[in-house]
């Protein structure tokens, strides 16, 4: 429904004008092939590689975890960094072969700044699933939701380091890189602003970022809850989950840390 008006502004953005645009939407996962062979001149992914394509095997005892928490097993970070190498690899192969020669890729994926063997620390992408994961704790102890559906619930998410994501690149073999940057994004965009200048804005604001953020999440992880726990539980979920976000906005300038990598094929 949004496509005409995006050619619209397509239009008025490139004075010189613009030629023939086509809209393909095509069915499947982006771990597969998805286009012939040598089709492709340009790819860009945007916040969809942190995605895995399915929930690591081997995490059946995280419990009270939704995701790599600070109280996880060590075999959970490793099993969730294992399948993001196979996923990853299976990635770069598929879109070599529908990339022609010197073609070019631009991935950007939410990541993490550290290269810890275990990724449970204090960075954006991990403590907000940890508020999620406190919020369905608090749930669990009131006996709104069954502890063994939380203990069997698992994010297929994997935020990986620069390091991680240039060490696949490289074993893979299909691509050079061109460039490999890592930028911070703050939770509350005030954050941005000068402290003194805009604290008291700031103040006002986190009761709204942290509706906006908790939205923000609800968009992504709402299916997933709702399999899992069922629609009754969702409203509860998100009204603690919101309260959570914004006295831990309060408290700290929290980021996410997203990286961006320029690759071109190799012949």
């Amino acid at each position: 429904m949004s496509l005409d008006n995006f050619k619209e502004k397509l239009c008025d953005e490139i004075e010189t004008g613009v030629g023939p645009c086509y809209f393909f939407g095509v069915p499947g996962s982006f771990y597969s092939r998805v286009f012939p062979n040598q089709s492709l001149n340009f790819v860009h992914s945007s916040y969809s590689l942190q995605w895995l394509s399915k929930v690591p095997e081997g995490v059946n005892k995280n419990r009270g975890n939704i995701y790599i928490g600070s109280t996880s097993p060590s075999n959970v970070g490793r099993a969730y960094y294992e399948q993001f190498q196979r996923d990853f690899c299976v990635f770069l192969k598929c879109r070599a072969e529908e990339l022609v020669e010197g073609g070019r890729m631009v991935l950007t994926i939410l990541g993490r700044r550290s290269d810890a063997e275990n990724p449970a620390i204090k960075e954006g992408g991990y403590i907000i699933w940890e508020l999620m994961a406190t919020a369905l704790n608090d749930m669990v102890m009131q006996g709104i939701i069954k502890e063994e559906q939380l203990d069997t619930f698992n994010i297929p998410q994997y935020t990986p380091s620069p390091s991680e994501v240039e060490l696949e690149v490289l074993k893979e073999g299909s691509f050079a890189i061109n460039r490999l940057e890592l930028a911070e994004v703050n939770w509350n965009p005030l954050d941005d602003l000068n402290a003194l200048d805009f604290e008291s804005e700031r103040s006002e604001s986190l009761r709204d970022n942290g509706y906006s953020l908790a939205q923000c999440m609800r968009s992504v992880a709402e299916p997933m809850l709702v399999n899992q726990f069922g629609e009754d539980i969702i409203e509860e979920v998100f009204s603690r989950y919101q309260k959570l976000l914004a006295d831990r906005m309060s408290k700290e300038q929290t980021k996410f840390n997203n990286i961006t990598i320029s690759l071109t094929r190799k012949a």
